[in-house]
C-alpha cells in the first residue's frame, strides 16, 4: 500500500443513520465510544446518530458532535483493519478528529471541546443571524473581490470562510450580506450559488465573539505533541507541537479553512492516496477536484471500507 492520508468531515456531512452499520458489525463501538459519549454530554446523541431524522441532526450543538462521534467509529474501524495513516487532516470541526488520529487530543476532551464549539457558534446565530453560500464557478480571487466589494459598499460583514476546491467557495457573514454577493456572483456568471442549510455563519469575523470564552474550555484540555504529521486549516502547514495545535483551533473560529491548499500540501509530499474517515463523501469530491490524479476513497459505511480495503490491497483506484 502506498502512504495514505486520512480526511474527517465536517458540518455538512451528518445523515439520518450514519454509523447504524459500523455498531451493527462492531457492537464493541457501542460501549467503547457511543454510551460514554451519551454520558459525557449528559443527553442522547448516539440515538440521534444511529436512529435521529434528518431535522434532529440540524442543529449546530447535536450536528458537530454527532459527526465527530460517526468519525471517531469509522477512524476505530480502519485502525482495526490494519490501515495507518502518513499524514492527517480534518475540515472544520473534522480537524478535531484528526488531532485525535494523531494523538494531539484524547478523544473524550475533543468531544467535550466540539460540543461546547456548537453550543458557542449556535448562540451566535441567535444574537447575530447569519448565513452561509456555496458559490461554485468563480475563482478564489474573485470570490474574495466579491466580498471586499459588498463590505466596502454596505459596511457588512461578509467573508470567504471555505477554500473548498479550486472552483467551489463558502462565503460567510451577516445574512443580507451574504445575499449580496450571491447576486453579485450570479451576474458575474457563477456556475451555480447555494443559500446552505447550516445553524451559523462559520469561520468569519462574527465569530471574535467567541474567542475568549472558548480559550478558556481549550485550557482546560491537555494537548500533546503530534505522533504523525497533522496540517490545520487556518494555515494549511503542519502543526509542530501541542500548543501550537490549541492556539490554531483558537484561531479556526474565525479563521478560513484553507482546504484547497491543505490537500495540496499533502500531496506535494508525496501521498496520492485518500481515505474520507467519516459519514458522507463530501470531502473526497474536493480532493477529486483539487488533485485528478489523486485516489480517493469514501469510507463512511462498512461497504465502501471493505471495498476501499480491497483496492488498497489491490492498489487500484475505487469508482465515486
Amino acid at each position: 500500500m502506498n502512504d495514505i492520508a486520512f480526511l474527517f468531515p465536517g458540518q455538512g456531512s451528518q445523515r439520518p443513520g450514519m454509523g447504524r452499520d459500523l455498531v451493527e458489525r462492531h457492537p464493541e463501538l457501542l460501549e467503547r465510544y457511543y454510551r460514554p459519549a451519551d454520558e459525557l454530554l449528559g443527553f442522547g446523541l448516539s440515538q440521534l446518530c444511529l436512529e435521529g431524522s434528518a431535522e434532529d441532526l440540524v442543529p449546530t450543538e447535536i450536528t458537530q458532535p454527532a459527526v465527530f462521534l460517526t468519525s471517531i467509529a469509522v477512524l476505530d474501524v480502519l485502525r482495526g483493519s490494519g490501515i495507518t495513516p502518513a499524514v492527517t487532516a480534518g475540515h472544520s470541526l473534522g480537524e478535531y478528529t484528526a488531532l485525535v488520529c494523531a494523538g494531539v487530543l484524547e478523544w473524550t476532551d475533543a468531544l467535550h471541546l466540539v460540543a461546547r464549539r456548537g453550543q458557542l457558534m449556535a448562540g451566535v446565530n441567535e444574537r447575530t443571524p447569519g448565513a452561509m453560500a456555496a458559490v461554485i464557478g468563480p475563482s478564489a480571487d474573485q470570490v474574495e473581490e466579491l466580498c471586499a466589494g459588498t463590505r466596502a459598499t454596505d459596511g457588512a460583514i461578509v467573508e470567504v470562510a471555505n477554500y473548498n476546491d479550486p472552483a467551489q467557495h463558502v462565503i460567510s457573514g451577516e445574512r443580507e450580506a451574504v445575499r449580496a454577493v450571491m447576486a453579485a456572483a450570479k451576474a458575474m456568471g457563477a456556475e451555480r450559488v447555494i443559500m446552505l442549510k447550516v445553524g451559523a455563519p462559520f469561520h468569519c469575523s462574527l465569530m471574535n465573539e467567541l474567542e475568549e470564552e472558548f480559550t478558556a474550555e481549550l485550557d482546560q484540555v491537555t494537548f500533546s505533541d503530534p505522533v504523525l504529521p497533522v496540517l490545520a486549516n487556518v494555515t494549511s502547514a503542519r502543526i509542530g507541537t501541542g500548543a501550537e495545535a490549541k492556539d490554531l483551533l483558537r484561531r479556526q473560529l474565525a479563521g478560513a479553512v484553507r482546504w484547497t491548499d491543505t490537500l495540496q500540501a499533502i500531496a506535494e509530499g508525496g501521498v496520492q492516496t485518500f481515505v474520507e474517515a467519516g459519514p458522507g463523501r463530501v470531502l473526497s469530491g474536493f480532493c477529486r477536484n483539487t488533485l485528478p490524479e489523486a485516489v480517493c476513497h469514501p469510507a463512511g459505511e462498512i461497504r465502501r471500507i471493505e471495498r476501499m480495503l480491497r483496492a488498497l490491497k489491490q492498489d487500484v483506484p475505487l469508482p465515486a
